[in-house]
């Protein structure tokens, strides 16, 4: 059962899964020097230490242009690569172009949930957050992650979101995730976690990997 735009993993006694997304660590890399992945076969999972813990960021960073970001601008005037489906979901006339209207109505939204700046610019964290709003009372409405009786992380691709859940019932999320780039693209289909890092910190790219989960 595989959705070239949706990705199940199959996790039994997972607790907490893909919220790295939200989740920053704290203090120096050395401070967070990971243990090299066991043996997959091993089923070994890593327990974090107390002084392990990270911190969770609760502002939400839009992505806007960078000329916006040198002055005082309090509304722009330019459009952004979600606009039409910002205005969409905020009722308001979906043509795909920036009005003052626009902009004044996509600024208190961003008011509202804490993203900044909130110029009004219809970004990426704009649309993922208004993206989770609609999932939150049932992300698997759609019936596109299968239901199992053991705990399913649900990776959708297309609206950006994971959950976990355990039969119909959604034990986790959802939240927010970001899949791989251009050329880097996440992998679809089932997988099981075989090890867990609380607050990895990444050799391959020298950067904090938080609750970090690696599966086959």
């Amino acid at each position: 059962m595989i959705n070239r735009h949706f990705a199940h993993i199959a996790c039994q006694g997972v607790a907490v899964v893909l919220a790295a997304v939200t989740v920053l660590p704290a203090g120096a890399p050395s401070a967070f020097a990971a243990p090299r992945p066991p043996d997959p076969r091993s089923g070994s999972v890593h327990r974090p230490a107390d002084d392990e813990d990270g911190v969770e960021d609760g502002n939400l960073v839009e992505a806007v242009p960078r000329e916006d970001t040198a002055g005082k601008v309090k509304c722009t005037r330019r459009t952004g690569p979600y606009q039409r489906a910002v205005e969409k979901w905020l009722k308001l006339k979906a043509d795909g172009k920036q009005s003052a209207a626009d902009c004044r109505a996509v600024r208190d939204f961003q008011e509202q949930h804490g993203i900044k700046p909130a110029i009004g610019f219809a970004g990426p964290a704009t649309w993922s957050t208004m993206q989770l709003i609609s999932a939150k009372d049932d992300p698997n409405a759609k019936h596109k992650c299968p239901v199992r009786k053991h705990r399913v992380a649900c990776v959708d691709l297309n609206r950006q979101l994971t959950w976990v859940q355990k039969g119909t019932e959604v034990v986790y999320g959802p939240v927010p995730m970001r899949s791989g780039r251009v050329g880097h693209a996440t992998r679809t289909g089932w997988h099981k976690i075989y090890w867990k890092h609380k607050n990895h910190w990444s050799t391959l790219y020298d950067a904090p990997m938080p609750y970090a989960q690696f599966f086959s």
